[in-house]
């Protein structure tokens, strides 16, 4: 297959989604309706969409005066649903009407059930949702592709006596007459498919908590209720510094941490309502270690960094899901920094990229970016090249660049590309726009090549001498890569981009990688070693570990 085998047409495309789901889960069933505006761009006899595991009951397109009645055929091995009409579609707008019927499955994706024992000692059920990367075609019919963005206003019909979370505020609360109400909520911004989430059970919410206007909540399970001040305080210190770092407001009306019993990921960044393995939110202070704290406030950092980083502007497909991973790697470092300086984050953050450096010296490494075509490769993208590379590459542009020029390039390339998708190159574009500096060509090989360098370092008779390798523990590399590096000497601190070969003056005392940020290593001459040993006590413990 090739990657247009996994990618709809681009003959109808949504705007809108009214979506109402009616869980069961005593009977782990759910049923639902979705109606979608969208445009006919192009004269058409079909519209091809996405399902997967989804019973399709009935089906219409509205367009202009007249109803038409498509027959339907499901594409397993596609994850498709195609609606065929005896006439042509003629461009303009149109609304597609869909009921339909699913499982809540065990499987940890799409909508499913997450089991767990109550303080009465019973199995309880709730129903949850994990979209990402391809899996929202599990819940609802939809144009599941990530560029394919739209505005979702939700309505869950649920027992009484449940709760019910989703990506907006809840709006209006509806007895139908059987038990059970329907619960609708605020119409969202316009945004992808894999980050539309709904939760559904006997559910606790903290009273909310107003960040600048924005209101914060931790949803969880009855039982531990105890367990969500230090998710609070820490949420509410990373909203306000991200809002603070970015330039831009909140992108959502409100937000809620929720924890999840059974869940895949450490947590998921569905816009205003972040999902969350209960071990990466829930934490008592008092009889946590230091490494479950670090942890929990990484794992919210993160997220809500992603809310501008991923939400407001997202990939436009899966090969660039770099840009929202590691870029929220990197600022989940910055924020816990700024929130705990004490905690040193900056260092252990040395620790994760010295263990992506090992895995990416290996023959076997991949680039940070490569071609994604069906969903199976998608998925394989989250690892540690990905989050812990990618975060590194980015800290190591910061560093050379200077904090403010960074920050100034990162909050253009969120302006520019707001609401909409973007591709990498759009964020070195932003960067070259306020650094004058060619980002794209320097950043280039980093992400589409795998391995790293390793920086030779000799003292010629009128200037150092930095000659690059390709370094890998077995075996020999090839790549060169423009090498974004800051030294010190006992004149101060300079930058100097090293290309294969590179010869530079400098004062005595040369360190390379100032700060210890750098994605490389460092072989120095004899000489300049024992140089750079009598220094080293007078280094930030950092760079003492890049050294070592």
């Amino acid at each position: 297959m090739t990657i247009a085998d996994h990618r709809l047409p681009r003959t109808v495309i949504p705007s809108h989604y009214t979506l109402q789901i009616a869980p069961d889960l005593d009977e782990f069933v759910f049923t639902g309706s979705v109606v979608i505006e969208v445009e006919v761009v192009e004269p058409t006899d079909v519209v091809v969409l996405n399902a997967a595991e989804l019973e399709i009951h009935e089906a219409a397109v509205v367009a202009g005066e007249r109803r038409h009645q498509p027959k339907v055929t499901l594409d397993a091995s596609h994850q498709r649903v195609e609606l065929a009409f005896d006439t042509m579609l003629e461009p303009g707008a149109a609304r597609v009407e869909l009921s339909f019927a699913g499982v809540l499955n065990d499987h940890l994706h799409g909508f499913y059930r997450s089991t767990y024992v109550g303080e009465d000692g019973r199995d309880h059920v709730l129903a949850t949702t994990q979209f990402e990367s391809t899996d929202a075609r599990r819940a609802f019919p939809c144009w599941d592709e990530p560029d394919l963005k739209a505005t979702f206003a939700v309505t869950l019909v649920i027992p009484e006596g449940l709760q019910a979370v989703s990506n907006y505020h809840e709006t209006a609360r509806r007895p139908i007459g059987d038990g059970r109400v329907a619960v609708e909520f605020a119409t969202s911004m316009i945004m992808s498919t894999y980050l539309v989430a709904f939760v559904v059970g006997d559910l606790r919410m903290t009273e909310p908590v107003d960040v600048d206007g924005v209101p914060l909540r931790v949803v969880h399970v009855p039982g531990k209720e105890r367990l969500t001040g230090f998710a609070l305080e820490a949420g509410a210190a990373h909203l306000r510094y991200l809002t603070d770092y970015y330039g831009i407001p909140y992108p959502a009306d409100k937000l809620d941490l929720i924890g999840i019993p059974d869940f895949t990921w450490g947590a998921m960044e569905n816009l205003g309502a972040i999902t969350f393995r209960e071990s990466d939110l829930l934490i008592d202070p008092e009889l946590a270690t230091q490494a479950e704290l670090n942890r929990v406030a990484d794992v919210i950092a993160h997220e809500v960094a992603h809310m501008w980083f991923g939400d407001l502007v997202t990939m436009k497909w899966w090969n660039g899901v770099w840009l929202n991973e590691a870029f929220a790697t990197f600022m989940e470092a910055k924020a816990v920094d700024a929130w705990r300086p004490h905690w040193r984050r900056w260092l252990s953050f040395g620790l994760e990229r010295s263990a992506s450096m090992d895995i990416d010296a290996l023959a076997s490494t991949r680039p940070v970016e490569f071609p994604v075509e069906s969903p199976e490769e998608a998925n394989a993208m989250f690892d540690d090249l990905t989050y812990g590379k990618g975060a590194s590459v980015v800290r190591m542009l910061e560093v050379y660049l200077g904090e403010d020029v960074f920050r100034k390039g990162v909050t253009e390339y969120l302006v520019s590309n707001a609401y909409g998708n973007s591709e990498t190159a759009d964020l070195w574009a932003a960067l070259e726009r306020v650094s004058g500096q060619p980002i794209g060509e320097i950043m280039h090989n980093w992400i589409f090549e795998g391995g790293h360098p390793l920086l030779a370092v000799d003292r010629g008779p009128s200037a150092y001498h930095v000659e690059q390798h390709h370094f890998r523990y077995l075996g020999e590399g090839e790549t060169t890569w423009q090498v974004p590096s800051v030294y010190s000497t006992t004149d101060g601190v300079d930058r100097v981009l090293v290309q294969a070969v590179t010869d530079f003056s400098a004062a005595p005392g040369l360190v390379m990688n100032h700060g210890g940020q750098g994605f490389y290593r460092v072989r120095y001459a004899p000489e300049l070693m024992e140089e750079v040993a009598e220094r080293l006590p007078t280094l930030s413990a950092e760079e003492q570990f890049s050294i070592v």
